[in-house]
């Protein structure tokens, strides 16, 4: 049985300010750096024996801070990125027009073909992850990876493992530095495959950790 941990970015300048980030990037606050410190001392007792980032600068610091207290190393992978979120990027969330939010809900009220112009579809998101994802079955065996994402990309991917369309309504919360886990296994009681263990745990944290659209 292979096990996967993942795990979102710690908070940003902008989850702080409720403004979009999709592709686009803001540095860790304080907060986001002491989030990424608690994950490692959670994890680093797991063997994890590979760490592999979205190359985006707030999961690139998320990955270095946990691979200081794991002993890995980190790659990097795009296909690990946030939903881009084309025209609305950097906006406030409470500075869009009415049609611009409209918009925006088409990517968490279950819009089969929902997307931000100029952005990505959540078909598009959910094809990518889960390839990142089955090029972990290509790991030495007795790997232990650990990926270091983004909340849209994590929770459209955790969706389709449990058999959603990536499209779906948004119902899964994954605050910053949360983590979950899935299972690549075969059971008598489970589908074969990918399983999901565990989703947005954040026991870890000194305090509920905050994101963009939860406040």
């Amino acid at each position: 049985m292979l096990q996967v941990y993942l795990v979102r970015h710690g908070e940003t300048q902008w989850n702080a300010e409720r403004r979009i980030q999709g592709q686009s990037d803001s540095p860790l606050t304080e907060k986001g750096e002491q989030q990424a410190r608690q994950v490692g001392e959670r994890v680093k007792t797991l063997g994890i024996t590979h760490i592999i980032s979205s190359d985006l600068g707030r999961t690139r610091r998320t990955a270095e801070l946990i691979a200081e207290a794991c002993g890995c190393s980190v790659t990097y992978d795009p296909r690990l990125r946030e939903l881009d979120m084309g025209v609305l990027e950097r906006r406030l969330i409470d500075s869009l027009t009415e049609e611009e939010e409209s918009w925006r809900r088409t990517l968490v009220n279950g819009t089969a073909n929902g997307r931000i112009p100029e952005g990505e579809s959540m078909q598009e998101l959910g094809d990518r992850m889960n390839a990142a994802l089955q090029d972990c079955l290509e790991l030495p065996k007795g790997s232990r990876p650990l990926l270091v994402s983004h909340g849209m990309a994590l929770g459209c991917l955790v969706s389709t493992i449990l058999g959603l369309p990536a499209y779906a309504e948004r119902r899964l919360r994954l605050r910053n530095c949360s983590i979950s886990r899935v299972d690549y296994q075969q059971s008598p009681w489970l589908a074969p495959g990918w399983i999901v263990e565990t989703a947005g745990d954040v026991t870890h944290l000194d305090a509920p950790a905050l994101d963009e659209l939860q406040r």
